[in-house]
């Protein structure tokens, strides 16, 4: 892939860049949103930053925005509801649809989905709040065995995530999971390599970026090392034989489209070092776009400048009831 397709900066009118907003990942929006922004100024569309948590979407609306980009990121952004409201305005948008973006936020319901389509993902146990107290650490080893890994079930950017060694430690984790939600996953840890795999497009026209493997200090991919340090390695190519490339390409496309996904996402994957067997673990229907996230990273690597990739990504805005913009 040489780039985006050509288009006319006037043609996509005037923009809205939707960031910030009212969820956990508000910094890691803000970041986004303002490199987005500044890629479309660049590039000669009429953008303009918006703020959901400081401004009434109808503004949307009565302001004449003709587009807009998403770069919110969890609750209140990716889940569904922003994408519903922008719906019922008509104003179309970067990324998923309502049904998928709800879905897919919640990692729990896109398991459900995954298993139901035959699609590998590591074995899971829900645990409700009401739950963390009385729950035994024998019973949940013995589904998941050691170690294993405790998150909310509708978070992003590794919030409240904790990898568990041992029973002492578990129940801690789980209140810091439940803190940030009402339901808890517990997964099973898969030990191997960790890659993440972007996906542009939607339907059969859905294609891979390159696959980036990510390489964490003791293997802790969390917040701080997501965002805030350059300790963690991004390796791209990723280096793994050709073959297992093409076949991850080729689940991540499905665990997409089976998701009904459009427009971009991105899929992590954790591969067993033993077995080679690769574990879809959630997908994020809007990325990160800071100067550490791996869209633009991948789209680096397939020779798409960050600013080209914006304005792809903004010249395919779409609405549920109508085709993709041209």
């Amino acid at each position: 892939m040489s780039g985006a397709a050509p288009f006319l900066p006037a043609s996509l009118g005037k923009v809205a860049v939707l960031m910030g907003g009212r969820s956990a990942e508000r910094e890691v929006s803000l970041m986004s949103g303002q490199g987005v922004l500044q890629a479309l100024l660049d590039c000669g569309v009429d953008a303009h930053a918006f703020d959901p948590a400081q401004r009434e979407l109808m503004a949307l609306q009565r302001e004449g925005f003709d587009r807009c980009f998403i770069a919110l990121h969890g609750r209140f952004g990716e889940d569904g509801t922003v994408q519903g409201a922008l719906e019922l305005m008509g104003i179309p948008y970067t990324g998923s649809g309502v049904m998928a973006s709800s879905i897919a936020m919640d990692k729990v319901m896109t398991k459900r989905i995954w298993l139901a389509e035959g699609l590998p993902t590591p074995r899971h146990v829900l645990v409700q709040p009401s739950q963390i107290d009385t729950l035994s650490a024998d019973a949940l080893v013995g589904t998941l065995g050691w170690p294993l890994i405790v998150k909310p079930a509708r978070e992003g950017s590794s919030i409240g995530v904790s990898k568990v060694t041992r029973a002492a430690d578990l129940h801690a984790a789980l209140r810091a999971a439940a803190a940030c939600d009402s339901d808890v996953l517990c997964e099973q840890c898969i030990v191997g390599d960790e890659v993440t795999c972007p996906v542009l497009g939607a339907g059969p026209d859905a294609r891979a970026l390159p696959m980036i493997r990510i390489v964490a200090p003791d293997g802790n991919y969390d917040y701080q090392n997501k965002y805030f340090t350059d300790d963690t390695q991004y390796l791209v190519p990723c280096g793994l034989p050709d073959s297992e490339i093409a076949a991850i390409d080729a689940l991540v496309i499905r665990a997409y489209q089976v998701l009904g996904c459009r427009g971009w996402g991105r899929i992590d994957v954790m591969i067993d070092g033993a077995t080679r067997q690769p574990y879809l673990l959630e997908i994020n229907t809007s990325p990160g776009m800071t100067s550490h996230s791996l869209v633009p990273m991948s789209a680096r690597a397939a020779g798409m400048s960050y600013q080209a990739l914006c304005c792809h990504l903004l010249a395919h805005a779409g609405l549920d009831n109508q085709e993709a913009a041209p």
